[in-house]
């Protein structure tokens, strides 16, 4: 699977892409991340990649041209026709909520387009144009789309066929049946007083498998009810 990102400061990405799941992928041979630059691909005479908004208004916005360019030197073809491939996805806080779900939608691509937000804003028509889906990974504002766009990658990377070490291991996470994770214990059984459920202990899988099913409901009408309904 190949990530193709773009951004304003390539330097907030180096470290997430470098570690983890994420370097996992990449050494496997299962993920191919490259990360660009907007200024150095800019077409403005002064790597500019923003300006201020028509209308006025506080901050800059990030220039519609500066992003087409961008892809068409990476891609070598006209910008607006990459979503009829692949996922064309801008960062913004006024996107679809990134969840579980699109990134197993995700990972059966054989690429993704990344644009990261920055600054004010993104010239608009950079999402009536260039992008086929925008999302958010959270109801807040960040300074920019690079941390979502670590985010999205580490989610799909995971996913990704031989990443992982136990495929089991994805069914029983936050999220992959609709519901929360169960709770997880380890050694040692007591510490400072504070005690591992006994069933966890009793060696009965059938109960086992019943306590942590229903743990699981139980978590998530307490923190997710809306996963629920």
């Amino acid at each position: 699977m190949e990530v193709h990102i773009f951004c304003a400061l390539p330097s907030i990405l180096s470290s997430a892409l470098e570690a983890g799941v994420i370097r996992k992928a990449r050494d496997s041979g299962a993920l191919q991340v490259s990360v660009y630059d907007l200024h150095e691909l800019s077409c403005d005479p002064h790597k500019k990649i923003d300006d201020s908004p028509y209308g006025g208004g506080p901050g800059m916005v990030l220039r519609v041209d500066v992003v087409a360019h961008a892809l068409e030197r990476v891609f070598g073809r006209d910008a607006s026709a990459l979503r009829q491939d692949f996922p064309v996805i801008l960062l913004t806080p006024q996107g679809e909520k990134f969840t579980q779900e699109k990134a197993r939608l995700f990972v059966r691509e054989p690429c993704l387009c990344i644009i990261c937000g920055r600054y004010e804003g993104t010239d608009d028509r950079v999402r009536q144009h260039i992008a086929s889906i925008e999302l958010s990974i959270g109801d807040y504002v960040l300074s920019g789309g690079e941390l979502a766009a670590a985010v999205i990658v580490d989610a799909v990377a995971r996913l990704l066929p031989g990443v992982l070490g136990n495929r089991d291991s994805l069914l029983e996470e936050s999220f992959s049946n609709s519901i929360l994770e169960y709770p997880q214990y380890t050694r040692p059984a007591e510490f400072r007083g504070w005690k591992v459920p006994e069933i966890l202990l009793s060696g009965d899988h059938e109960r086992i498998r019943t306590w942590r099913k229903n743990k699981a409901i139980e978590r998530t009408m307490k923190n997710r009810p809306d996963l629920l309904r």
